[in-house]
């Protein structure tokens, strides 16, 4: 069985390019029953949340933010989940924006405990 995402809180390994998560933007994730969700914000995004499903190592969602200027955006993300030597997760992204140009790749781990 897949180790669970559920109450997993992760951030970005680095800025995003032409994104906007970056190393200051904190995820928490739920998972129950192949469905993930999580709500997000820090850095350049007030509030986001994402919704969407699981399949083994692979997640994929649609996104939603509000960023600090007030502007919303939109997109689509898949990533592949993996488990670092220490016993985190680590999710690989490959995602894109649905209601503007851009689209790239990204690298989010999970906070250590505490």
């Amino acid at each position: 069985m897949a180790l669970t995402l559920d109450g997993r809180r992760f951030t970005a390994v680095a800025e995003a390019v032409a994104g906007e998560v970056g190393t200051e933007t904190v995820f928490t994730y739920h998972e129950r029953d192949g469905e993930v969700w999580a709500e997000y914000a820090g850095g350049s995004i007030r509030r986001g949340r994402l919704v969407g499903t699981r399949d083994g190592d692979r997640l994929d969602f649609r996104y939603v933010q509000l960023n600090v200027d007030g502007r919303t955006s939109a997109g689509h993300c898949v990533s592949r989940v993996t488990v670092l030597p220490d016993g985190r997760l680590r999710l690989h992204e490959t995602w894109e924006w649905e209601s503007r140009p851009g689209s790239g790749t990204s690298v989010i781990e999970e906070l250590p405990a505490g």
